[in-house]
């Protein structure tokens, strides 16, 4: 029996954002799951990527280089393209992922929640193009564009934030990540906290659907996570 490739996709992601090498065994070139592609679009933004039959290794493109945008359909990789939208933060370009429509009949509506806690991630005092502060109260045409995520009726539009001098998107230091009760917005949300970030996942337990282990997982194969898997408060 294969390896679940959506759950892949978050320590693929890892690897690419964060420098890897990272392994996944389980899934490979002889896989017969859709979201193996997802090592396939990394391969296209710039990740160095290699191919088992059983197994994908993602590290980071070499030094001095930096994943970029994509415009890509998603409708083989509906599940991994979650984890996607992550990724698309840690580009340099827009990224736009297309025919997902599916995710709004899901555990929760993905397409939506995506969006709305994506934006959470927007630093308030970023300023420039496409990242002037903005007030969701205002009324206002250049509002859409100010924001980091952008819904379309089947399709989502990141822009990612400039990156700081470490090297790391400029995002909001601390954040509350709603979960929706939906397992994957836990997962792909949690790879942010391995950043300056410190992310609080509310109802962490919406995991143990499909990766109970998923938390101690992560802790195992990183050296530095901002990461609180509770509904408390970060210390």
């Amino acid at each position: 029996i294969e390896g679940d490739a959506s759950s892949a996709s978050y320590f693929l992601a890892l690897g690419a954002i964060c420098g890897g090498p990272i392994t996944v065994v389980g899934c490979g070139t002889t896989s017969i799951q859709g979201d193996k592609h997802f090592g396939t679009i990394l391969e296209k933004m710039g990740a160095h990527v290699q191919w088992g039959e059983n197994n994908i290794t993602v590290s980071s493109p070499q030094k001095g280089c930096r994943l970029k945008g994509i415009d890509v359909d998603c409708s083989d990789i509906p599940d991994a393209a979650m984890t996607l939208a992550v990724v698309a933060l840690f580009a340099k370009g827009t990224t736009t992922l297309r025919n997902i429509g599916s995710w709004r009949l899901k555990e929760c509506d993905r397409l939506k929640a995506m969006v709305t806690e994506l934006n959470k991630l927007q630093q308030r005092h970023n300023i420039g193009k496409n990242h002037i502060p903005y007030d969701e109260n205002e009324d206002n045409d250049e509002k859409v564009a100010e924001k980091i995520a952008v819904e379309g009726f089947d399709c989502l539009t990141i822009h990612p934030p400039p990156l700081g001098s470490d090297g790391f998107p400029l995002m909001t230091t601390r954040v509350s990540i709603n979960t929706y009760q939906d397992h994957r917005m836990a997962m792909c949300f949690s790879l942010i906290a391995c950043t300056k970030v410190r992310v609080t996942i509310q109802d962490p337990d919406c995991t143990k659907k499909t990766f109970p282990s998923f938390f101690k997982e992560l802790n195992r194969i990183t050296t530095h996570t901002n990461i609180e898997p509770s509904t408390h408060d970060l210390t």
